[in-house]
C-alpha cells in the first residue's frame, strides 16, 4: 500500500439533492440515517412515510432491509451518511445475501462525521463505499458527483423490481441549518405505522 492522498469532499450541495431525489415520490418509503440526513429529508418536506432514526447510528440501513423485506409492494430508499454507513458495514453483505429489488441506499458522503466536529471519515482516505457494495451483490452501484446523474436515480428508485441498488453522492463538507423533525420515537415510529396501515404499539 502506498501513501494515502487525502481527496477534497464532493461538489454537491447536499440539500439540492435530497430534495431532488425525493420529488415526486409516490410510494416511496424513507429511512433516514442519523443526523444530518434527517434534517436534510425533513427539509426537504415532512412526509408521515419518512422513519427518522434517532440515537441509532449504524442502523438505518438495516432498518430499511427489514422494511423492504417486509413491504415488497413498495420501494424503499434508505437516506444515509458516510459516518453512519462506515459503522454499519455488514449491513450491506447481509441486504446483499437477503436482495430484495425494491431496495435503494443512498450515502450523503462529505467524507466528514458532521455531528461530532467534522472530523475527517475513510472515505477522505480513498475508501470506496461503492465498491464496497458491488463486492456485496448490489445490482448497481455508483459513484454521483453530478446533479444531472441525481435524475435518474431517482427513476430507479421509484421502482419495485429494479434491483438493489447503492449510489455514493459526493457532497460538499459544509454545515447548513437543522431542520429537525420530531424526536419523540414513539410518535415517529406510530406515525410510519399508521402510514402503512398498523395500528400504534
Amino acid at each position: 500500500m502506498g501513501e494515502v492522498t487525502l481527496q477534497s469532499s464532493g461538489p454537491l450541495e447536499r440539500r439540492k439533492v435530497v430534495s431532488e431525489l425525493l420529488q415526486d415520490r409516490g410510494d416511496l418509503l424513507v429511512v433516514t440515517g442519523l443526523g444530518s440526513p434527517s434534517y436534510d429529508a425533513m427539509a426537504a418536506g415532512d412526509n408521515d412515510a419518512n422513519f427518522y432514526l434517532w440515537g441509532g447510528m449504524g442502523s438505518a440501513v438495516t432498518i430499511g432491509l427489514g422494511l423492504s423485506l417486509a413491504q415488497p409492494k413498495r420501494p424503499v430508499l434508505v437516506l444515509t451518511s458516510d459516518g453512519e454507513m462506515l459503522m454499519g458495514l455488514g449491513a450491506l453483505a447481509t441486504a446483499g445475501a437477503k436482495h430484495p429489488r425494491n431496495l435503494s441506499i443512498a450515502v450523503l458522503d462529505n467524507e466528514r462525521y458532521g455531528e461530532t466536529g467534522m472530523q475527517l471519515t475513510h472515505t477522505a482516505h480513498g475508501v470506496g463505499l461503492a465498491e464496497v457494495a458491488t463486492a456485496c451483490n448490489f445490482d448497481s452501484s455508483v459513484v454521483i458527483t453530478e446533479m444531472n446523474e441525481i435524475g435518474p436515480f431517482r427513476q430507479q428508485i421509484q421502482s419495485t423490481d429494479a434491483g438493489l441498488r447503492f449510489a455514493q453522492i459526493k457532497i460538499k463538507a459544509e454545515n447548513v441549518e437543522k431542520v429537525l423533525p420530531s424526536r419523540d420515537g414513539v410518535h415517529v415510529k406510530n406515525r410510519f405505522r399508521a402510514h402503512l396501515g398498523f395500528s400504534p404499539l
